[in-house]
This record gives C-alpha cells, sequence and structure tokens, in this order.
C-alpha cells in the first residue's frame, strides 16, 4: 500500500486521484460513472496510528519494505487533506509487504462510507500495489449499497507527508 524509505516512524502517504465506479442502480441496470477525490488521513505511529505491524518474520524489523510484513488499517477519510475537514468514511482492512525485494504490497481495504451523500455503501479494494512507482492502480473488485455489484479501478500517487502524518486522495 505505501512504502517506507528510511524511517520507519514516517508512512509514504498515497494519493488516490481517481475513482471510477461503474455500478448496478437496483432498480434499473444502467451503469452510473461517479468521480470522486477523498482523501485519506494516515497515521504511522505514535499512540494515534491508524496503520500499525501486526506480523512478520520474527528475525526481522517489519516495515514496509520488509518482505512478509502485515499491517492492519483503519484510517480516516475526509474531503479535503486537512485531517480536520468533513468525514466521509474509514479504509480498513489490511495490506502486506509481498514482494521479495520489498517493492510490493497486496493490499484488501474496504472503503466503508459514512457520509450523507454514500452512507451504508461500501468498496472493496484488493490487488498488488507497486509501492515505489509514481502512479499506481489497484482493482475495485466489490461493493455495496450504491456500488452494488462495482467492479473498476482506482488510481494513486503520493500526496503528501507532515512528519508522522500522511494524507491520500480518491
Amino acid at each position: 500500500m505505501a512504502a517506507l524509505a528510511g524511517s520507519s516512524s514516517f508512512f509514504l502517504a498515497l494519493l488516490f486521484l481517481v475513482a471510477i465506479s461503474a455500478s448496478s442502480a437496483e432498480t434499473q441496470q444502467q451503469l452510473t460513472e461517479i468521480k470522486m477525490s477523498l482523501y485519506f488521513q494516515d497515521v504511522s505511529s505514535g499512540p494515534n496510528a491508524t496503520t500499525i505491524p501486526v506480523a512478520g518474520i520474527a528475525t526481522k524489523h517489519w516495515t514496509f519494505t520488509q518482505f512478509g510484513t502485515i499491517f492492519i488499517t483503519d484510517e480516516p477519510i475526509t474531503e479535503t487533506p486537512d485531517p480536520n475537514s468533513a468525514p466521509v468514511g474509514r479504509a480498513q482492512g489490511l495490506f502486506a509487504t509481498t514482494g521479495l525485494d520489498g517493492l510490493n504490497a497486496h493490499v484488501m481495504v474496504s472503503i466503508v462510507f459514512t457520509n450523507e451523500a454514500y452512507g451504508g455503501s461500501t468498496l472493496q479494494i484488493q490487488g498488488a500495489s507497486k509501492q515505489f512507482e509514481g502512479v499506481r492502480e489497484v482493482s475495485i473488485v466489490s461493493g455495496t449499497g450504491l456500488f452494488r455489484c462495482n467492479i473498476s479501478v482506482l488510481y494513486y500517487s503520493q500526496c503528501g507527508l507532515q512528519s508522522q502524518f500522511s494524507f491520500h486522495q480518491i
């Protein structure tokens, strides 16, 4: 999902550029395209961490570039990069560093919407994330509620990093 460059106290943020969603409406079988820009708020260390390592190779340091390290995440999603902006939902799930060279991670995350527009709906994100590429792509493999039967793609790249806090845009 992200790369750790140098220090375990800094989490490289991902900028989710565009999520293009084709979803089948319950009452009609026509496809609807939805484009949205949202920001994931990451905190990689400290008492308010939103992404933490939970498993890895016993003799190795658990980092974003260490093969076999598994992370759990529960990140707030907001309308702007400002962590105090209006909440939209949460990104909840896990990812694992799956490349022997530490360059790839496998992402399995649910975007759980809590805002008025999409509240109760979800998007299921899954796929390989090439952690050091400028623009990355993962699959939206499913959804619920307004995004039922969704199959799409999500593009993302680094957005920003402020000390131990970072943010993404979808």
